[in-house]
């Protein structure tokens, strides 16, 4: 009794000097509209504090943010910090109907959560309908305090935010093609720090510029903020150096391209030591999926060296890089393998839960009486092993699992899929197009290894899924193509130095496989982060028992959570 009685307040001490050492930053976030001009017309987004892309955040490891939003637009809103690890937080994690209701309308709610064991680039969204088209921004962790890189300091960091534009509503796009189920519209553009860039009209004056000085080392923090949209990125006559992903550091290694899906950041190293110029950095889509249209544009800003002058003078042009081509896999897996722990990990083991999540697209019959606008008058969805997930709408996920509230969904999610078949095959059975729309969820223990491998299928079409974890870190096992094979694929499982990420990119008509210890309770939300997907119901979500003890239970609920 003594002993358990020392071990308790040992604790209570190891998390009063958290409390201590790491600082409380308080802001707060008003969502409101601003009207704004892109590709020559005018017209009201949604956006915090009347910036786009919203404001920059900066903490150190072991802070804690306390973040009031308040809601003065016509949507529902919530805030998501997308790789917070959210240690017995779930409160503030934020997807919409999953662990909150929504801030109504003129309501407010207070994010409150720290920040431990993580470094480098996350970022901050709107997990609500269509919003994160222009409600988001970074989140930079700098080091604890005393701490420093693995790395030499840079002379300066930049993040850059690559995002979508929609030359209209994004929120009217979803919704039209919800209301006839066929595929929305893509976006005209793509963005950088919330600019297109001059190679669109009426956007060369505003093009974002990161004036740098020859010689010098600069930490470029690089995040797919884009909804449904894998980017190639690349800065013309310059080599980058990743030292980081997702908030872990990673083993450096050089490339001249970037590969990110929606949801993943990166960070690199750029030695300016190239003649003293304007040059451009450009991204454009990695589409993978044959036959879907996308957006085929390109956008740039520019990387100025000093006492370079501006465009229309002599030798202003920026130089434009080579990016791969739209269906480049080839360039999209080379540059995903050289991610890398950056020195050997204790792997987490031995593997308690093994489960196989087939991920893809269906189409769902057209009601009687109805024209859809999916192929063949059907509608457009999506599933994990068959299963395409509905949000509840009257109460959340972790509330309802709180409150004990009945009928709000089933702790069923299958382990495998209900029918083994060609996953890749190029001719699958119509009969396993159609998904069955549910809410299910899948139980953990606390403490359980739990190892996922994440199977695409050829239904409708294949294509590479960025699939994002709410609440954990993951390690990278492996990834391949075709059929995931136990008895072959194991042997090609990276047991030295896996990355550590909270987003994989699952490749077209491959697999990927996934491991995670469940330390953290609550309700954990697994999606595509290519927000169509989700919307057709590309998601599944983990129910983490707590343990024991207050240190292994969910936190209680805020009492300004919103209401339904």
């Amino acid at each position: 009794m003594a002993t358990q009685a020392f071990l308790c307040f040992f604790l209570f001490l190891s998390l009063l000097c958290i409390t201590i050492n790491g600082e409380v930053h308080q802001h707060e976030f008003i969502v409101q509209e601003k009207s704004v001009k892109r590709l020559c017309k005018a017209h009201n987004i949604v956006t915090v504090n009347g910036m786009f892309p919203g404001p920059t955040l900066e903490v150190n490891d072991g802070d804690t943010l306390v973040v009031r939003v308040v809601n003065r637009v016509r949507y529902n809103v919530t805030i998501h910090w997308h790789g917070v690890r959210q240690m017995r937080t779930g409160w503030a994690d934020g997807p919409e109907f999953i662990t909150q209701c929504p801030i109504r309308p003129g309501g407010a709610y207070t994010y409150r959560f720290t920040i431990q064991g993580q470094v480098g680039t996350l970022w901050w969204h709107a997990h609500s309908s269509w919003l994160r088209a222009t409600v988001y921004g970074a989140l930079i962790i700098h080091p604890k305090k005393g701490s420093s890189y693995p790395f030499s300091l840079p002379k300066r960091e930049v993040p850059i935010l690559l995002g979508e534009w929609w030359d209209t509503n994004p929120i009217d796009v979803v919704n039209a093609a919800t209301r006839t189920g066929a595929a929305p519209n893509i976006s005209d553009a793509f963005t950088i720090n919330g600019q297109p860039g001059d190679l669109y009209k009426c956007s060369s004056k505003e093009t974002t510029v990161i004036p740098v000085t020859a010689g010098e080392t600069n930490l470029f923090r690089f995040i797919n903020s884009g909804l449904n949209t894998e980017l190639f990125v690349s800065i013309a006559g310059h080599t980058m150096t990743v030292v980081g992903a997702d908030a872990s550091y990673t083993k450096p290694f050089k490339t001249s391209v970037l590969m990110l899906g929606p949801g993943q950041t990166t960070d690199v190293l750029v030695n300016t030591d190239q003649p003293p110029a304007r040059y451009y950095i450009a991204a454009r889509a990695y589409s993978s999926a044959q036959g879907l249209p996308f957006d085929n544009t390109t956008t740039t800003a520019i990387v100025q060296y000093k006492n370079t002058c501006c465009s229309g003078q002599p030798g202003s042009q920026p130089i434009l890089p080579t990016l791969p081509a739209f269906n480049d896999t080839n360039s999209a897996t080379a540059f995903g393998a050289g991610i890398k722990s950056p020195a050997p990990v204790k792997i987490p083991s031995p593997v308690n839960e093994n489960l196989f999540f087939t991920i893809g697209l269906g189409l769902l019959e057209c009601p009687s009486g109805r024209r859809c606008g999916g192929p063949n008058n059907t509608i457009f969805a999506a599933s994990m092993n068959n299963f395409s997930f509905v949000l509840p709408s009257t109460v959340s996920l972790l509330q309802a699992h709180q409150l004990r509230v009945s009928n709000v969904f089933s702790a069923d999610f299958p382990a495998a899929p209900p029918v083994q078949f060609d996953y890749t095959g190029a001719n699958i059975s119509r009969a396993l197009w159609q998904p069955i729309k549910s809410t299910k969820v899948y139980k953990l223990k606390y403490g359980s290894v739990v190892q996922i491998v994440l199977q695409g299928t050829n239904i409708v079409a294949a294509e590479n899924h960025p699939i994002h974890l709410h609440g954990y870190d993951f390690y990278i096992m492996a990834t391949g193509f075709g059929n995931f094979n136990s008895a072959t694929d194991t042997a090609k499982f990276n047991l030295v130095d896996p990355p550590l990420r909270n987003t994989v990119g699952v490749p077209v008509n491959g697999w990927a496989v996934i491991r995670f210890v469940a330390d953290n309770p609550g309700v954990w939300l697994m999606h595509c982060h290519l927000d169509v997907h989700i919307t057709w119901g590309l998601a599944m979500a983990f129910l983490v028992e707590d343990g024991f003890g207050e240190l292994e239970t969910l936190e209680a609920p805020p009492p300004d959570l919103p209401e339904c």
